[in-house]
């Protein structure tokens, strides 16, 4: 029984548990601290509901459109990216209650778990490695997002919480480093996982989220290199990693999604019993998508290379705006539906394999009754997207209806260590084409490209440019990218300004025939930091406010 099956029971049982209070007498018809610890299954079951609330689906898909990947036109998304959130905007509160409960739960994990007397002390020490991962995990998606935020170590009572002060983010981060440190120990490597415990945390884990937090410090790089090293060149000890021949296979491939050596941690989903279903409003409707809720945006598709490694507004690169398409990276079809796209339907239950059809008139089936397929774009139209785009990546050919999808959605992958490698060693002057090859070159070569053009160490051009565009076409829709304009102090340039969608010329509010989706604005005096919750800050006289809020 793998982790997510486990799950179920596992947050059955923790929230009677949680949900008991102390007594002076013991409740003999539910679980108590008292007893609840004392059971090696409910041990296991805190533990399974600790991961169960380390992330989610929403946070990892909404975020893109926080980003100048995509759009989204309702919703939080469209008030952050706008330029009008405040310090009640729910996403803030909602995110930051997510984390501390999960930090929460953590704490009362391991404030009780060494109350069982049963189980081993390797066992015990596994379990408690992993739930230090998981608030570590907690503390930097928070510090990413607010700064300075109370850093919570143990299980603190309603009253202590109500009077906790901001930590310095410095803190924060040193706190959440030797946390991974001090795990690493007593986690297995991925070779020693059994197939039962797949999706459990690991010590390539523990070193992933390591080099992602150094990497997102900007001058840690140093340390970045030597724990990127860790998982590239000592494999026997923390778990051979490789790239997964199949980029498309890794988000679509049923067996591949689940079990390949890419992978370094995911969030487990179940086929129809424990499922996710974004999807439903990333699809084309003409192969059962519902209502777009978030499109790909031009700037994403201009980030994609020709085949011969020039980008787009290179002299030479071959690219033509009326067939704009063609001879391009290969992952820019795996990842994006774009006007005359060849949707492969995979066998699945979700319509058959067909062209979709979104610039405005080109559907055959248009008729005078009926002027506008159900994918082309049309302005004012809610169903369809409001660029011109549509996802394909992390398409389920298995799916079941309303694309209630059991793949995992990968946290971790072995490709974020190479460009998080590609980037430090670039940052402290050490790119040459020994890492080239062993990074960026590798990733290239499993998306399909052959020309040297691509392939070979370049000879021109802006390395730090060609590697945040690889950066950010390879992890497209995994959740990274508004991350990375924000560390790298970009999100002042590129969510100013309209995002765009396809060249559709006509009686459109257009750029040079561009679709204008959305007039971004982002303030960097201010939106570089999220509010801290106006409800907890009325609540605890000792949380302080960012600036501008």
């Amino acid at each position: 029984m793998n982790l997510l099956k486990k799950l179920f029971i596992a947050v059955l049982l923790t929230t009677a548990f949680v949900g008991c209070k102390k007594l002076d007498i013991v409740p003999t018809d539910k679980f108590s601290d008292a007893t609840f610890w004392k059971v090696d299954a409910n041990v296991y079951n805190a533990l399974y509901n600790n991961y169960h609330l380390i992330y989610n689906d929403a946070l990892y898909f909404n975020s893109e459109a926080l980003s100048d990947n995509a759009y989204s036109r309702s919703g939080d998304a469209a008030i952050i990216s706008g330029g009008n959130a405040t310090a009640s905007t729910s996403k803030f509160a909602g995110d930051w209650s997510g984390y501390y409960s999960d930090i929460k739960s953590c704490n009362e994990f391991l404030a009780f778990v060494n109350q069982n007397t049963t189980l081993s002390k390797p066992v015990l020490n596994r379990m408690i490695a992993e739930t230090r991962f998981l608030r570590a995990f907690a503390h930097f998606n928070l510090t990413k997002w607010y700064g300075d935020v109370p850093l919570v170590t143990n299980n603190i009572s309603p009253t202590e919480a109500k009077v906790i002060a901001r930590t310095p983010k410095a803190d924060v981060v040193k706190f959440i480093i030797a946390e991974l440190d001090a795990a690493i120990a007593d986690l297995p490597s991925k070779d020693q996982l059994p197939a039962s415990e797949n999706g459990r945390i690991t010590k390539g884990a523990a070193l992933a989220l390591e080099a992602r937090v150094l990497l997102y410090q900007g001058d840690r790089m140093n340390d970045v290199v030597t724990v990127c090293e860790k998982l590239m060149n000592n494999q026997d000890v923390n778990g051979k990693y490789s790239l997964n021949p199949s980029y498309t296979d890794l988000f679509s491939d049923k067996v591949v999604n689940k079990t390949n050596n890419e992978t370094i941690l995911s969030l487990q989903y179940v086929p129809t019993t424990y499922t996710w279903s974004d999807f439903f409003d990333f699809a084309p409707l003409s192969v059962g998508g519902r209502v777009i809720s978030n499109s790909p945006t031009q700037e994403l598709v201009d980030a994609y290379i020709m085949l011969n490694g020039k980008a787009i507004t290179d002299s030479g690169s071959g690219y033509n705006q009326d067939n704009p398409y063609v001879n391009r990276d290969p992952r820019l079809t795996a990842t994006v539906v774009y006007d005359g796209y060849k949707w492969d339907n995979g066998g699945g239950v979700n319509g058959t394999s067909k062209t979709i059809y979104i610039k405005p008139g080109s559907d055959p089936s248009d008729s005078p009754a009926n002027p506008n397929g159900p994918d082309e774009f049309v302005g004012d139209r809610q169903s369809s997207s409001p660029t011109g785009y549509y996802w394909r990546k992390y398409f389920d050919p298995n799916a079941l209806a309303s694309y209630q999808s059991g793949l995992n959605l990968h946290l971790f992958r072995y490709a974020e260590i190479l460009l998080d490698y590609a980037e430090a060693k670039n940052s402290l002057g050490q790119m040459n084409a020994a890492v080239w090859n062993q990074t960026i070159g590798a990733l290239r070569a499993r998306a399909g490209f052959t020309d040297p053009g691509a392939l070979n160490y370049p000879t021109s051009g802006d390395m730090t440019t060609i590697i945040r565009r690889e950066r950010r076409v390879e992890l497209a829709l995994e959740g990274l990218r508004v991350d990375d304009i924000r560390r790298w102090k970009i999100a002042g340039t590129v969510m100013n300004g309209y995002a765009h969608g396809a060249r559709y010329s006509g009686d459109l509010t257009t750029d040079n025939g561009y679709i204008r989706a959305q007039k971004r604005q982002f303030d960097p005096a201010k939106d570089y930091l999220w509010a801290i919750p106006a409800n907890d800050i009325s609540l605890d006289n000792n949380l302080t406010q960012n600036p501008g809020y």
